[in-house]
């Protein structure tokens, strides 16, 4: 699914961002412990950071806000995709982009809205796939 159109120009800047213990990965997050710990956040990842591997309890919904990622499984969302991945699905979201080069195109911060109920768990650290921060 697209929402086509759908693009966020820099108003998310005030909104109170915490760190993750990821690289260049920053949240607002809500856990609903009344959901079966289903999470929703906004996440903001830097160009070129990301998470590590990691497999969703129940499913995951995600729209792109701004910037896009790729998602080690050789898809790539830009702003206005939605997807759903089912319950049991891994996968390893690295924004767009290189880190530290100029802010245009796609080298800019992805910024999602994502909701997983459920719950995610870790399959693999970055630094042993060798992929995203």
């Amino acid at each position: 699914m697209d929402v086509p159109g759908l693009r966020i120009d820099g108003r998310l800047d005030g909104l109170p961002w915490r760190a993750t213990r990821h690289e260049g990965v920053e949240w607002i997050d809500r856990v609903d412990e009344a959901a079966d710990a289903s999470r929703t956040v906004l996440i903001r990842m830097a160009p070129g950071c990301g998470y590590p591997r990691h497999r969703h309890i129940g499913p995951e919904d995600v729209l792109v806000l701004d910037g896009g990622y790729a998602d080690g499984d050789g898809r790539t969302f830009r702003a206005g995709s939605f997807v759903r991945y089912p319950a049991g699905s891994e996968h390893s979201p690295v924004a767009l982009g290189e880190p530290g080069a100029p802010a245009d195109g796609d080298n800019r911060s992805c910024v999602l809205f994502a909701v997983a109920h459920g719950g995610t768990e870790v399959v693999a650290e970055a630094d042993d796939e060798g992929g995203g921060r």
